[in-house]
């Protein structure tokens, strides 16, 4: 393949997935095998068990010292903290040079052949597009058939209320949004497998490192959606996603285990920067409501509520009814609040 105006920049964020991500590397050779112009940078957020070394001597090993390489971080900041240090030194050799594309892909994650091809293809065809997001298979090849739309008080009561006839009449409001095998443009995409535009950082800024990991995606999209620029779900670049390996909070067996408190921190911080402390309490205490109506309604059915364990009490604890502090990331309070921090000249 000839033509490309550029690499694009592949950037894994690896904590403690050492096999997934020589996984998912494995699958980008096959790219590069079939002509892709690639470089790959691996964040290592300070894995404590050697991952990052792993992944380092495979690279050698294998032979994709040409196009892959691992960058230590020197702390697990979080998801946005990791893509930052490879998209700031990316944006910085990369400025006055338009055009140019950065792809956030998930560590347990497999791309399929030709993906590489659909998302220069698509990007070609639409100039305007900022964002693109590939279709997710799961590790069973069954398609994962969704975007999303922004969360918000309807969405919450859908979600919390959890009645058919009720969730029927707002499906159109619903975060979940149903795809079929057409591109189509979408409120934000998967951050597991998402595309986008150099000019967007430009003008949205890198990720909000406030967020330790959870909504920071949706946070960019949502300020990527503010400056017009268009996001598309696109099936014909696919791949596969094993969810939740990395942090266990979307894993099948994810209901077994207690949602970590970085979460509610992170949709606190969402909800409170981007609409408000208000917006957040009365979100919040919608959901509060429909967990408890939703309990009491399994209890006189005598069946499991299925939730995971202590959710209730943690998200009652962890509510913006109780916090002003909205900064999700303990470890770097890096991101003030407010619109998400612009790339340092």
């Amino acid at each position: 393949m000839t033509g490309h105006p550029s690499p694009m920049l592949v950037v894994i964020v690896n904590y403690r997935t050492g096999k997934l991500v020589i996984d998912c590397l494995q699958s980008l050779s096959d790219e590069v095998a079939a002509g892709e112009d690639l470089h790959v940078t691996v964040v290592d957020n300070a894995s404590p068990d050697g991952s990052g070394e792993e992944i380092a001597r495979a690279i050698v090993a294998r032979g994709w010292s040409g196009w892959a390489s691992v960058r230590r971080a020197p702390v697990n900041g979080g998801f946005a903290y990791g893509n930052n240090l490879a998209l700031r030194e990316w944006l910085d050799a990369t400025a006055g040079r338009p055009g140019q594309l950065a792809w956030l892909l998930n560590p347990d994650t497999v791309v399929h052949p030709g993906a590489c091809v659909a998302i220069r293809a698509f990007f070609a065809q639409h100039p305007d597009a900022g964002v693109i997001g590939t279709a997710i298979d799961d590790d069973r090849g069954a398609r994962w058939p969704y975007a999303f739309r922004f969360p918000s008080i309807w969405a919450e009561i859908e979600s919390a209320i959890r009645l058919g006839w009720l969730s029927r009449r707002l499906t159109h409001r619903a975060v979940l949004h149903r795809m079929d095998e057409q591109p189509r443009r979408v409120d934000w995409v998967s951050g597991a497998s998402a595309i986008v535009r150099r000019e967007v950082f430009d003008g949205a800024g890198l990720l909000d490192e406030g967020y330790f990991l959870y909504f920071e995606e949706t946070d960019f999209f949502r300020a990527v959606a503010r400056l017009g620029w268009p996001c598309w779900y696109v099936p014909q670049a696919r791949v596969v996603h094993i969810a939740g390996q990395s942090t266990g909070v979307t894993a099948s067996d994810a209901a077994g285990r207690r949602v970590p408190a970085y979460w509610f921190a992170s949709r606190r911080r969402y909800y409170v920067k981007n609409h408000g402390r208000i917006f957040a309490i009365v979100a919040d205490a919608i959901a509060i409501l429909g967990l408890c109506q939703w309990r009491l309604r399994c209890a006189v059915r005598g069946k499991a509520h299925g939730g995971a364990p202590h959710f209730l009490r943690d998200l009652i604890r962890q509510s913006a009814l109780f916090h002003r502090d909205i900064t999700a990331n303990d470890r770097l309070h890096a991101a003030p609040p407010g619109p998400a921090r612009v790339r340092p000249a």
